[in-house]
Formats: structure tokens, sequence, C-alpha cells
């Protein structure tokens, strides 16, 4: 893994990003992940957005955006609770932004003004990439199961 300056990091996270491709993406089957390339609006900052969705359950998935190929700026997860380095158990869903020293080990509650669908999978998709400040978001096709 990368390991960032906090405010380089930061600014990866507010940097305006768009789809790079106009290709149509399929959600992931089960047990299955997608990772969506985007860069920022002057093209010279790579990004990628993965979606993945664990096991059986619809419910265990996770949305997360990387900058350089491996540094994780930011991760939700629904599925199952984290326990921060420092003990404390994080329920679910939860929220990991880039920590430095720490990468995405830190996780914290889900911000309710920042994701008011929380219940709806699809619509959270959405909330999470504005969070990441996702401009110009990639075409990716809903499905029944979503």
């Amino acid at each position: 893994m990368i390991e960032l300056e906090q405010a380089e990091a930061d600014r990866l996270l507010a940097l305006a990003k768009r789809r790079k491709e106009t290709t149509i993406y399929r959600l992931p089957p089960h047990r299955g992940k997608i990772s969506v390339p985007l860069e920022d609006l002057t093209g010279r900052e790579g990004f990628l957005l993965d979606i993945s969705q664990g096991g059986i359950s619809l419910e265990r998935r996770t949305y997360q955006t990387r900058a350089r190929q491996t540094a994780i700026l930011a991760r939700l997860d629904f599925g199952s609770p984290h326990r921060n380095p420092d003990g404390e158990e994080i329920g679910v869903p939860h929220l990991h932004t880039y920590r430095e020293g720490y990468g995405d080990k830190w996780a914290y509650p889900v911000p309710a003004d920042r994701y008011p669908n929380i219940g709806n999978l699809w619509l959270t998709l959405f909330d999470f990439l504005v969070f990441c400040n996702v401009v110009e978001p990639p075409d990716i096709a809903q499905e029944l199961s979503f």
C-alpha cells in the first residue's frame, strides 16, 4: 500500500473526478468485484472505484475509491462490524477514510447527513460517489437484486 501524507490524501479525495470510459458496467455477482477507472478533470490523476459483493448476502457490499492504484481514500462497508486499532467496534454500515500512518484501518459511523438513503444500496452508491466528489459518474446498470 502507498503511504500518503494526510494533506495529499485529503486533496486526492476532494479532487473532482469523472468517468474515464463510456463503458456500461454491470454490478458484480456474489463474491464478485468490478473496478471502474476514474480520473480527475485534467486527466492527470487516475482513480479506481471498486464495487464488490461478498458471499450470498446481497447486503454484504463494499464501495471503495482508490488513488495511485493501491491507496484507499474512502471505503463504505456493509456486512459486518469493524474493530479499530484502539479496540473500538464500529457497527454496520461504516465508513473508512484514509488516515496517515494507518491507511484504511480506522472506521467511523456513517454520517446520516451525507448518506440519507443508507437503507437503499443503489442510492447509497451515488451518495458515496458524491462523498468522493465524482462529478461525472460511470454508467452502472442497476440490477434487480440491488
